[in-house]
């Protein structure tokens, strides 16, 4: 993808299979009553999503690991309420609902069969190689996610958008720097500026307290940044409130660490893939097996037209 030009659709795959799961029925089950509805959800995503937007290349995004350890060593509670169980090698475990996760290794088995490039990337959450993907990216790129951490990368100058699916993936709001501003009063970049400030539960990130996201807001259009913002805590003369002041000051080594934890980042070691659109299944055999097995019946034949088509 890095040499060849067109339009580029990057799936955050965890994220838009959690919201399979959860949007399709249980009862949705292969031939043995292994419930499949996260598979034929995605399916149904990728269906929709390609017929939408006609991309010339389509990434499957993935987490080979949700929570990098040298994220957690600068901010050790990053994703903490998340870990299922702790490992003395690899990655932590991370809380999964017991139905979801054996239909994960189905739904690789199902990408790598059509032939859809699926790429994760150890030491790497899924953000990271969207991020460096769109770093690379010769043409317009919409990346697929339930994740605002990903709104950071949206850039108008290079037709960078987010695509954030507010009911399956029929309805997406599309996120350019226009709706940004007028959401949140930044730009993609002034984005994970606002993210840290404000602080992000769901991220296990506290933020700097008494800031929340109206005032960071605030901040940044006065200084126009987080370093603007901490050399506006030594400056006298500068207006922040005696509170703002004592706050920014005492968060000072979350403030000095956080960036590096927030930024989503962009040099990512990729694999050598093939990013192009498949027409044809890459393994005829192996989907038909895995299609009778897993009863994908007409999520999958309906990705396979889009994709002929």
């Amino acid at each position: 993808m890095s040499t060849r030009p067109g339009k580029c659709l990057l799936l955050d795959t965890a994220s838009l299979y959690f919201r399979a799961y959860f949007g399709v029925p249980e009862s949705v089950k292969a031939p043995d009553g292994t419930p499949v509805n996260a598979v034929r959800g995605l399916l149904e995503f990728i269906d929709r999503l390609v017929k939408d937007h006609r991309p010339d290349h389509l990434v499957a995004c993935m987490d080979a690991d949700w929570r990098p350890q040298w994220r957690v060593d600068l901010i050790p509670s990053y994703k903490a309420h998340r870990v299922a169980e702790e490992r003395e090698v690899g990655p932590d475990e991370e809380e999964v609902p017991d139905t979801l996760s054996p239909q994960v290794p189905i739904i690789e088995a199902v990408l790598d069969a059509l032939g859809i490039a699926r790429v994760g990337v150890a030491r790497y959450e899924a953000d990271d190689v969207i991020g460096t993907f769109t770093a690379r990216a010769k043409g317009p790129v919409d990346i697929v996610t339930g994740d605002r951490d990903l709104y950071q990368l949206v850039d108008d100058a290079r037709g960078v958008r987010v695509l954030y699916p507010l009911k399956g993936v029929g309805t997406l709001q599309v996120t350019d720097e226009a709706w940004l501003r007028e959401k949140y009063g930044v730009d993609g970049r002034g984005y994970a500026d606002l993210a840290l400030l404000r602080g992000d539960p769901s991220d296990g990130l506290p933020g700097v307290p008494g800031i929340g996201e109206k005032t960071a807001a605030k901040l940044l259009a006065e200084f126009g940044d987080v370093a603007g913002i901490m050399a506006a805590v030594d400056d006298p003369k500068a207006k922040l409130t005696p509170s703002q002041r004592r706050r920014l000051d005492e968060s000072r080594a979350y403030v000095a660490v956080a960036p590096k934890v927030i930024r989503v980042a962009d040099d990512v070691p990729l694999p050598e893939v093939d990013t192009a659109l498949p027409r044809t299944p890459r393994d005829r055999v192996a989907l038909d097996e895995l299609a009778a097995r897993w009863g994908l019946g007409g999520s999958l034949q309906r990705v396979l037209a889009t994709l002929a088509a």
